[in-house]
């Protein structure tokens, strides 16, 4: 068995990773051809948009994916390593915790659909190791459906998660 730092720079130079805004690494695999205009999206989106995009997504346990939301859903796909638990706060005010994973009779999820404009975080569940994803969205990914929590406001919006929320934002 490769010891998991080798692992961790294998994928990350084997996959052409990059250093991700919201934390981990990430490669941008796919992005569909075909585009839907800005007048068939609605107004919650401001341009145009490729059908779909798809990324590979690297996160270790010595970081995390920060609290961030988009306007888009995002289908999570679990390829390798430790489980990965989702963190979601959704705009109702409910939080709910999913494991991305491979031991579907332990609950885990091969895959999740994270609903637009939900609040989410994510973390590897074991220490001193590391989780291989894929990501894909639909209408596809511009960086302007993005947005990276505020501490202090998602704090004041949720306060019984206030702990939670200050672990996994960076300010």
């Amino acid at each position: 068995m490769q010891p998991v730092k080798v692992r961790i720079e294998e994928l990350i130079r084997k996959l052409g990773l990059l250093d991700h805004p919201e934390g981990g690494f990430f490669r941008e695999t796919y992005r569909s051809k075909g585009v839907i205009s800005s007048g068939e999206l609605g107004q919650d989106f401001k341009g145009d948009r490729n059908y779909s995009t798809a990324i590979y997504f690297l996160l270790t346990s010595d970081n995390f994916s920060a609290f961030h939301r988009i306007r888009q859903d995002e289908t999570w796909h679990f390829y390798e390593g430790s489980e990965i638990v989702l963190h979601l706060l959704s705009p109702s005010g409910s939080y709910e915790q999913v494991i991305l994973g491979g031991d579907i009779g332990r609950g885990h999820h091969f895959q999740y659909v994270v609903q637009a404009g939900t609040w989410f975080a994510s973390e590897v569940r074991e220490p001193d190791n590391y989780a291989l994803a894929g990501c894909t969205v639909a209408p596809g990914f511009d960086f302007d459906d993005f947005e990276l929590a505020n501490r202090q406001e998602l704090q004041e919006q949720y306060p019984s998660f206030r702990d939670l929320i200050g672990r996994l934002t960076r300010t």
